[in-house]
């Protein structure tokens, strides 16, 4: 996808931004009143008394008019510095607003994307990336409001004033202005690709940082930790020659723009000490030229400096406008059904799906057919199509070809928040939040009364090693639910599944990583939540499904045997198989 052009990120912000257009104008009223009085106003002044200081021989003479004008300053301060702190309170409350808003909108549109999304991407990167989103939209407008706004309210006020009073150097400053900028944004633009790359390799390296963390025991495991050192040196030394080049060529603007002030600065005090020498302008005005002279230099090359700036929070901001800009694989229909509240009756018909464009169909014409409450283990080796299922009946992939159905009612056809809430799912490898166990398990049902949740808790067996940690259910799992075992964890997650009360159920062997004792409890806990439940069982032990009411053997996408334990084992076909090299496995 190509990269988001400047109006598109100001779009994105913009969306935010206009919620508190009131706010929003105050800043630059109040900021531009300040400037016009702080720094176009009292030197005009400070003109006039250094005028009236030379043209006095008498300073009794002088005093009342010096004192009228000092007044004048007085006042001047005084709005100037009302106007600023007005605007500083403005730009508090319109960025912290925004911030917020631009927060909330790029976690609703991350979420949007669908779960294949997630597991192609870094968390650790997406997160980054968020950050940087927002964190983006302060510097920039910080250099908006302060640097561009404030530079361009003063240099229009001085270019008006010395129309006036010295037009010649006037019409040097316009021209000499205008040049600069247009020469200081064509290198800006020389630059972004430069900014862009440096926020791709600072990505990589948090990338890279979240998932060494994240996979810690294995780096600890396989005694890896100086192999990850060696490849995040290469990883970080890509990033600090992509700093290095961004760096060094803004330096080099810096050069360019030094040479441009030090030929205006000398240019423009020759022509106003020549005016002076030649009684075209007092001494007061030459005083007014050095005193805007250093304002306009200091705006400029402020300007130039937030030209950069901003250049590089756009490209770091850039990378999650892509992100937003990215459709949206899984998306609802414009005009979604009703999902049916019925008992569970699955359909897959003749469906057909792949992965990716460039790969081979995990399935082709493929049919499924499951009664309303009824339990099917599906077996297979790895690849045959087994999760696959599973992932279609969700949506978190869409079909080809063909069609699902839920009830009779396709499912590409309803609010895929819908959908899911009519399936109960149990991964193998359960993650929890890092947040209490109570909130765990209430997951499954967020307005659930705490007896709800004690009972889905002890239906599980996790109401016994909750009841043991000093917190009991207030006890925090940690990160991914690093604090429990792995048993542990799939008893939480068994809980939040009962307590969801789906009519649909999945079990993606749901009971592999427990012992032997909890198992036991466990098997006769699902049993008893498999009943008036359709249930689908992802089976690894055999041992798991023998009771279900079929089992659906899978062979490349392809359904070879379909049956009881007991007819499947009468074929001797490729489940008899799979059951003897299990049990003679287990037996040595």
């Amino acid at each position: 996808m190509a990269q988001p052009s400047y109006r598109t990120i100001v779009r994105y912000y913009w969306m935010q931004m206009r919620k508190h257009r009131g706010y929003f104008a105050m800043v630059f009223v109040m900021y531009a009143i300040g400037v016009v009085f702080a720094g176009l106003i009292t030197p005009l002044l400070y003109r006039h008394i250094i005028d009236v200081l030379a043209a006095s021989p008498d300073p009794l003479q002088a005093w009342p008019t010096l004192v009228r004008l000092l007044i004048y300053v007085g006042a001047t301060m005084i709005i100037y510095n009302a106007a600023y702190r007005l605007g500083d309170f403005a730009i508090v409350r319109f960025e912290s607003k925004t911030m917020k808003d631009l927060m909330d909108f790029a976690f609703t549109g991350l979420t949007r994307h669908s779960y294949r999304f997630f597991t192609n991407s870094f968390a650790g990167s997406l997160v980054t990336k968020v950050k940087r989103f927002v964190r983006s939209f302060e510097d920039a407008f910080d250099a908006i409001s302060f640097v561009f706004w404030m530079t361009v309210v003063r240099i229009s006020g001085v270019i008006i004033v010395l129309f006036i009073t010295a037009p010649f150097l006037a019409i040097l400053f316009l021209g000499w202005t205008v040049l600069y900028i247009l020469f200081a944004w064509y290198l800006t633009k020389k630059k972004i690709p430069l900014d862009l790359a440096e926020s791709t390799a600072d990505s990589r390296v948090t990338g890279r940082l979240a998932d060494v963390i994240t996979n810690v025991l294995n780096l600890k495991m396989f005694s890896s930790r100086t192999r990850e050192i060696s490849d995040f040196v290469d990883i970080t030394e890509d990033e600090r020659k992509a700093r290095h080049r961004a760096w060094t060529f803004g330096n080099k603007i810096n050069i360019i723009q030094a040479v441009f002030f030090a030929l205006l600065e000398f240019s423009s005090m020759a022509i106003a000490l020549y005016m002076w020498r030649n009684g075209l302008i007092s001494a007061g005005t030459v005083v007014l030229i050095l005193i805007y002279l250093i304002a306009m230099f200091e705006s400029l090359w402020d300007i130039g400096k937030a030209m950069g700036r901003v250049s590089q929070k756009f490209a770091d901001a850039s990378e999650l406008v892509e992100i937003l800009e990215t459709p949206i694989d899984i998306q609802d229909i414009a005009d979604p059904e009703t999902i049916n509240t019925g008992s569970g009756e699955i359909i897959f018909d003749h469906v057909s799906f792949r992965y990716g464009k460039k790969t081979n169909r995990v399935f082709a014409d493929f049919s499924l057919h499951i009664s309303a409450g009824q339990r099917i283990g599906l077996v297979g080796s790895s690849g045959a199509g087994k999760s696959t299922i599973t992932k279609l009946l969700l949506r978190f992939a869409d079909v080809e070809k063909g069609k699902i159905l839920i009830d009779g009612q396709n499912i590409a056809g309803v609010r895929q928040d819908d959908l899911r809430s009519k399936i109960a799912y149990v991964p193998q490898d359960p993650i929890l939040f890092h947040r209490t166990l109570y909130e765990n398990i209430a997951y499954g049902k967020p307005n659930a009364s705490k007896e709800e949740i004690l009972e889905a808790a002890k239906k599980a067996h996790a109401h016994e090693f909750i009841s043991k940690f000093p917190q009991g259910y207030e006890t925090l799992v940690g990160e991914r639910g690093i604090k429990l075992s792995g048993g542990e964890r799939q008893r939480v997650a068994i809980a939040r599944a009962m307590l969801k009360n789906a009519p649909i159920l999945i079990l993606d062997e749901a009971t592999s990583s427990l012992d032997s004792v909890s198992e036991k409890y466990i098997q006769e806990a699902l049993h008893e939540l498999m009943k008036n439940r359709t249930t689908i069982v992802i089976a690894h032990r055999l041992s798991t499904i023998q009771g279900l009411d079929r089992i659906v053997v899978l062979e490349h996408g392809k359904i070879v045997e379909d049956g009881t334990h007991t007819e499947l084992m009468k074929e001797k076909g490729v489940y008899a198989n799979f059951w003897q090299h299990q049990t003679a496995s287990f037996i040595k």
